[in-house]
C-alpha cells in the first residue's frame, strides 16, 4: 500500500509510525485508519523491528475522528462493516508483536486517545491532554477501546473521563496511571528513544511472548463485552441528540440533549 497519511521511519531496531495529517491535526479519516491498520499488520512480517513508536506530526498527536469527512450512502450491511474499521485498526495495534510506545504531544482526543491506549506504554509531553469527547457529540465510545481505558485507570475514573467527555491534563493522567511518564516537550523525543532502546535490547522472543500473554490475560473478555459497540454507534448516530451534538460542536455552543 502507498501511504498518504502516515510515515514509517526505521532507525535500527526501532520503527516510528507517524500520523501525517498535520494540517488536519492528524484527524482520523477512513484513509489514515486503513493505513494504520495495514502498517500494523505489516509488523507481523518484520523480524528486524523490535519496537514501534506511534507519534503525530505537527502540533498535536491526533484530534480524533475526522468529523468533516462525509459519510457515503451505503447499505446497512456495509455501514456495519465500515463502522467497524476503527476497531480493526485498534485490534491491529494491540496485536503488533513488537513492543509499542506512544509519544503524545498536544491533543490526543477520541480515537486519537484510543491509539495510545492500544500501545504498551505511553510517554507524554507536559503540554499534552487527552479526552473522549464522543459523549458530548451524542455517541458512545467505540473501537473496542473502552476496556483499554478501564484497565489503565479503573472503572470510576474511566466513567468520569468517558461519561463527562472532559479533557484531562498530562499531570492528571500520570497520577491516574493513564500515562507512564511525562516530560518537558523538548525532551519527549529523547525520552521515547531511551525507553525504546531498553526494550530493543531485550531478547525478542521471550519479550514478545510475555507481551502476548499479558495482553491475553487482561483482555480475555473484551470481545465478548464490546462486540456490539459499532452497532451502538450506528444506533446513536441516528438520534436527534447526535445531530444536536454535532450542531453544537460546529456552532461552538453547549448542546441541549433531550434523550431522543
Amino acid at each position: 500500500m502507498d501511504y498518504q497519511h502516515i510515515r514509517l521511519e526505521q532507525d535500527g531496531l526501532v520503527t516510528s509510525l507517524i500520523l501525517n495529517r498535520p494540517d488536519a491535526m492528524n484527524a482520523l479519516n477512513t484513509r489514515i485508519m486503513t493505513e494504520i491498520e495495514h502498517a500494523s499488520r505489516h509488523f507481523l512480517e518484520d523480524e528486524n523491528c523490535r519496537v514501534v513508536i506511534f507519534k503525530g506530526a505537527g502540533r498535536h498527536f491526533s484530534a480524533g475522528a475526522d468529523l468533516k469527512e462525509k459519510s457515503s450512502d451505503t447499505s446497512l450491511v456495509m455501514a456495519r462493516r465500515n463502522t467497524a474499521l476503527g476497531a480493526r485498526m485498534i485490534r491491529a495495534i494491540t496485536e503488533i508483536p513488537q513492543v509499542t510506545i506512544a509519544a503524545i504531544h498536544g491533543a490526543a482526543l477520541g480515537g486519537g486517545a484510543c491509539i495510545p491506549t492500544a500501545c504498551d506504554f505511553r510517554i507524554a509531553s507536559d503540554d499534552a491532554f487527552c479526552g473522549y469527547p464522543e459523549v458530548n457529540l451524542g455517541i458512545n465510545l467505540m473501537w473496542h477501546s473502552l476496556p483499554l481505558c478501564v484497565r489503565l485507570i479503573g472503572p470510576a475514573r474511566a466513567k468520569r473521563m468517558i461519561m463527562l467527555g472532559d479533557n484531562e491534563s498530562a499531570a492528571t493522567l500520570l497520577n491516574w496511571g493513564y500515562l507512564d511518564k511525562v516530560v518537558p516537550r523538548a525532551e519527549l523525543e529523547a525520552e521515547t528513544l531511551k525507553l525504546s532502546a531498553r526494550y530493543a535490547a531485550q531478547p525478542p522472543v521471550p519479550t514478545q511472548m510475555i507481551k502476548q500473554s499479558i495482553n491475553a490475560v487482561s483482555s480475555a473478555l473484551d470481545n465478548a463485552v464490546m462486540h456490539m459497540d459499532a452497532d451502538q454507534n450506528l444506533l446513536t448516530a441516528q438520534s436527534e441528540d447526535r445531530r444536536e451534538g454535532l450542531r453544537a460542536y460546529f456552532e461552538k455552543r453547549q448542546p441541549e440533549f433531550k434523550g431522543n
